[in-house]
């Protein structure tokens, strides 16, 4: 029997997915990722955590009180459902669309990831809003953007069968892509006690972690070791684009991220931090952090993907 004939008789409805649909799929759910990833943030800088009292509910009924910090708080977690959803059928697409073994293991995490977000958010609730914990909601959120990138650039080469630019390239490349990803996160984490430091930790009555300057001291120059290591591996690039041209492009507008966001960084440390600014700063940091992965999945070779 068939495998049509057996889930017909089993009364499963005939879904039909290709590489073009697990595409899409993929890249819808790194943008939802991303667009979650911002929002929480926005929730945490105008110190709205707390708006929504307990969880999942939202006060005495699942809608929000008609207030600011009510809606923002709110609005986070209907972008989380959403995301929930959209990595969902990325998973359900890449199951039958048959993708290689190891992807489909990737895409098969971004939902269990998503799942911890939710149960990390409803403990950040029940604690209060405590700095550490609401940092760990945030470098979450940046490992599923991470799995989702691996899980695009798979996409990607399923629907692009053409050589990979790592096997145009020399093989040095793509270590020193991969030793940016610890640097990245480094320079993620410090900016987090930044934030918990400062004005924005989630709200009037929360507890700041840190001194402000010396976590700043510290971020800073974290930036300048990898601007230094990052504009190596642009030069590099630069040097060989004959041979992957959307390669180096792609480090290159990752090269420019960067710069305007040391410039926003610097800009609203002079200002008093505003939260717009940071949360411009945390937009441009999570770009940043997407284009760093994808930079190392692309110079590793197919099969190591």
């Amino acid at each position: 029997m068939t495998e049509a004939a057996a889930e017909r008789r089993r009364g499963l409805p005939r879904l039909a997915f290709d590489a073009r649909a697990f595409r899409w799929a993929a890249w819808l759910a790194l943008v939802a990722l991303f667009a979650v990833t911002v929002s929480g943030a926005t929730v945490r800088l105008t110190g709205s955590g707390l708006g929504c009292e307990n969880w999942p509910r939202c006060g005495d009924t699942f809608l929000p009180a008609q207030s600011y910090h009510a809606l923002i708080e709110f609005g986070n977690r209907v972008v989380g459902f959403v995301v929930g959803l959209t990595t969902l059928l990325a998973a359900l697409v890449a199951w039958r669309a048959r993708v290689p073994r190891r992807l489909l293991l990737w895409t098969l995490g971004l939902p269990l990831l998503v799942l911890a977000q939710g149960i990390l958010g409803g403990v950040t609730v029940l604690f209060e809003l405590h700095p550490l914990i609401v940092m760990g909601h945030f470098l979450l959120s940046l490992v599923s953007i991470g799995v989702a990138v691996v899980v695009v650039v798979g996409a990607e080469r399923l629907n692009r069968p053409r050589p990979s630019p790592a096997l145009a390239l020399p093989g040095w490349l793509g270590p020193l892509a991969l030793a940016l990803l610890p640097l990245a996160a480094v320079l993620v984490v410090t900016g987090a006690f930044v934030t918990a430091a400062g004005p924005h930790s989630g709200g009037e009555d929360i507890e700041r972690l840190g001194d402000l300057e010396n976590a700043m001291w510290v971020h800073v120059r974290v930036s300048a070791v990898f601007g230094i290591a990052f504009l190596a591996l642009v030069a590099a690039l630069q040097r060989f684009r004959d041979r992957a041209r959307g390669t180096a492009l792609l480090a290159g507008g990752v090269l420019a991220l960067l710069l305007v966001q040391m410039v926003v960084g610097e800009v609203q440390w002079r200002n008093q931090l505003p939260w717009e600014l940071v949360l411009g700063h945390v937009t441009l940091a999570t770009l940043v952090w997407t284009g760093v992965v994808a930079l190392a999945v692309v110079l590793r070779p197919p099969q190591d993907a």
